[in-house]
């Protein structure tokens, strides 16, 4: 479903800024996989994810989608396969449009877009739906602005809008981070439920280390842009924190020092 084969990514190169982002990545999930990735600040985490879905084009490697080879296409073409939830609850949302309208357009993702008269009845009750399956009453909302919404209510839409389509690719990038712990707790709680139910082929980075190791069937580290420890299901299922503090710094040969890693 998802390859990445050699991927490699320099920022500043030949400058005294020069900075590996990403070396020889090698990664391939199949159809269903929901893998976590865990990593230190910097640990090359988010330029993954980035390029898997056009932000950033690799300096080498290929990524295929579906056996479709995608490393030369933009974010745009992407988004036909992709589906993605970023941190930031103000990202992946316009904030000044209605729910329903933000729908419309993630309705509408990887299709040619041209003039049409608006939502109508079948669309607008398919909209009710699928809100519905949120269980926190934005289906009875559907005209309200996004920008008025809690950082959990955008932060549920946004997951929504990017699975809506049901892409080959879910990219979550830290999707419950910048949330207070009840609302992490729901949006994880709506993660778990939407991949589950509708199959999806996941790929989810996190600081939370208990969360990465309680959610999916996969796991992968990351330090200074490499991957540098794979867990597959069976191991997955009889690791702890403390085992996978004890792997990082077996394989890299430090402790793990970031404040921003959450142990639990």
């Amino acid at each position: 479903m998802l390859v990445i084969d050699g991927v490699s990514k320099l920022f500043n190169p030949g400058t005294v800024d020069e900075k590996v982002a990403l070396m020889d990545a090698h990664l391939q999930l199949k159809p269903g996989d929901f893998v976590t990735v865990i990593g230190s600040n910097g640990a090359g985490k988010s330029t993954l994810m980035n390029i898997i879905s056009g932000v950033l084009k690799p300096d080498a490697g290929d990524i295929h989608i579906d056996g479709n080879r995608v490393s030369a296409l933009s974010e745009h073409q992407r988004s036909r396969w992709i589906g993605r939830v970023f941190q930031d609850p103000m990202a992946g949302t316009a904030p000044r449009m209605t729910i329903e309208e933000n729908l419309a357009i993630a309705y509408k993702r990887g299709q040619s877009r041209g003039l049409t008269l608006g939502v109508g009845r079948k669309t607008r009750n398919l909209f009710r739906n699928e809100l519905s399956r949120l269980g926190i009453g934005l289906e009875n909302r559907l005209s309200a602005k996004v920008g008025l919404l809690s950082g959990g209510e955008r932060q549920a839409l946004s997951l929504l809008m990017a699975t809506f389509t049901r892409p080959q690719i879910l990219l979550l990038d830290e999707h419950t981070a910048a949330l207070d712990p009840a609302r992490a707790e729901l949006v994880t709680s709506l993660t778990e439920q939407i991949v589950r139910e509708l199959e999806l082929t996941t790929l989810m980075v996190t600081h939370n280390m208990e969360q990465a190791i309680q959610l999916g069937n996969r796991l992968i580290m990351m330090d200074k842009g490499r991957i540098i420890l794979q867990v597959d299901e069976h191991r997955k299922k009889q690791l702890t924190v403390e085992r996978l503090l004890g792997e990082f710094e077996r394989i890299s040969g430090k402790k793990m020092a970031d404040d921003r890693v959450v142990l639990g």
